[in-house]
């Protein structure tokens, strides 16, 4: 189960619980089994409300997250903590509207009886994940540097795999440890029935004349499932494994299909977005230019040049952080950990992701997106084409204001950096949607809400 699959089963056992507790509330309220009458004079505003509210900061908590390392007892945590806030927010709604929206107890029944239902559904989930009686074996074919990092993957993620071993149908030189390597003297097809694999991993270096084409077929008809390491990679990281594909494989993937109607629908929520975010944020920008001008001499706003789609530059928009005088003397450079250039205000600006609401403006102009790749300066990105491959197929799609790498991985600083960062960046534009950008929006509010990642 790939990372979006796990997340849309979780989110809809919550989904489910949440109905299930209401309807046990409106049983408590009635005395009776609740009839479509009285589901009707519930109101079903308020049952999507209770809906989206539970569900939404039990997101904002992260409990859709990490099962393999979360105890019961951080699952409970972070359930009580999720549903405070949302009694909060239920009792600010009923203050603000001058009614009691659930009224007899029903709220305080149905947050009980929702907490209970979900603690009950993600505590099992996590004994899936954990349980090795449940556990998909896995066999990787292969003993060179690509199947010891797959090997080395499997026990740090968060499905429920565990190593059956390495097979060696080849000469090439062993990276991983001799213990794993499995007896293959009656050949693969019997290796793997004995060792009971439900998956096998294809990683290796060199398949021309030594790949076991029969065999493995074989084992495929027989039901097991047959990947490659890059997409094996890809499934249970949430990026791509630039050291394993070519251009035979983007072109015979599964993805990378941003089709004209796709773009159509996407600008269009592009642009109501932003203007819902001007209209939202424009009373707040006489506040954040009177504190730039208190802090620091210099323009109000910053204006640098990105490259965005098909590396065609624009001029990109955000509020001044820095000095006025930042770059003089060393020209473009990456920002760094505790960077002197950024003012005082231009912190707290940077970590809020306020300085990044003039984006707004390009988004309408259709410079960017709301969700895509982060724009980069062309100084860095003729010297990133050079050593990164693969690099320019990011500009294949619009960049954004924020995007799956801005929320998976910390803010870039090195070259190193920005080949992590491409990882995702390709996987997003591998297997773009409009419910992925939902994802990564309510990533994006996690992160400005908890200031993490920028520099």
């Amino acid at each position: 189960m790939d990372l979006n699959k796990r997340l849309i089963l979780l989110v809809i056992s919550d989904i489910i619980s949440a109905l299930l507790a209401l309807s046990a509330a409106v049983l408590y309220r009635f005395r009776k089994v609740p009839s479509v009458d009285d589901i009707q004079n519930f109101g079903t505003t308020r049952i999507v409300g209770f809906v989206l509210i539970v569900v939404f900061f039990s997101y904002l908590v992260e409990i859709y997250r990490n099962h393999r390392e979360l105890l019961n007892e951080d699952i409970a945590v972070k359930i009580g903590f999720s549903l405070g806030v949302s009694c909060v927010v239920f009792s600010f709604i009923s203050y603000s509207a001058q009614s009691d929206l659930f009224g007899g107890g029903v709220l305080v029944c149905a947050v009980l009886v929702f907490g209970t239902l979900q603690f009950l559904c993600h505590a099992v989930y996590r004994l899936f994940v954990k349980f090795q009686g449940f556990a998909r074996r896995v066999l990787i074919l292969g003993v060179g540097p690509v199947a010891s990092h797959m090997g080395e993957i499997i026990p740090v993620t968060d499905e429920n795999y565990v190593l059956s071993g390495y097979v060696n149908c080849s000469n090439e030189a062993s990276h991983v440890p001799e213990a794993t390597v499995l007896e293959n003297a009656g050949g693969l097809y019997e290796t793997v029935k004995r060792e009971k694999a439900d998956k096998i991993v294809v990683s290796l270096s060199e398949r021309r004349g030594v790949f076991p084409l029969q065999e493995v077929m074989a084992c495929k008809l027989d039901g097991i499932e047959v990947i490659d390491a890059p997409s094996f990679y890809e499934q249970v990281t949430g990026k791509l494994f630039l050291e394993g594909i070519n251009p035979s494989w983007i072109i015979f993937s599964d993805g990378f299909k941003v089709t004209a109607l796709r773009r159509i629908v996407k600008r269009a929520l592009d642009v109501l977005l932003a203007i819902f975010g001007i209209i939202l944020t424009l009373p707040l920008f006489p506040f954040i230019a009177l504190a730039i001008r208190l802090d620091s001499s210099g323009p109000i706003f910053y204006r640098q040049q990105r490259v965005g789609e098909k590396e065609k530059n624009f001029n990109l928009y955000k509020f001044r952080t820095m000095r006025a005088d930042a770059e003089n003397g060393t020209g473009a450079v990456w920002a760094k950990e505790k960077d002197a250039r950024v003012t005082r205000v231009g912190e707290f600006f940077r970590k809020s992701r306020i300085d990044e609401l003039p984006q707004f403006f390009n988004i309408l102009r259709g410079d960017m997106s709301l969700v895509g790749p982060r724009p980069e300066r062309p100084e860095f990105v003729e010297k990133l084409k050079e050593i990164i491959p693969y690099y320019s197929e990011r500009h294949f799609v619009k960049p954004g204001v924020t995007g799956w790498a801005q929320v998976r991985y910390p803010y870039g600083a090195s070259i190193e950096d920005a080949m992590e960062k491409l990882r995702y960046d390709l996987y997003y534009i591998k297997n773009i949607s409009l419910s992925f950008d939902l994802m990564i929006i309510l990533e994006t509010i996690k992160v400005v809400l908890f200031r993490r990642g920028a520099r």
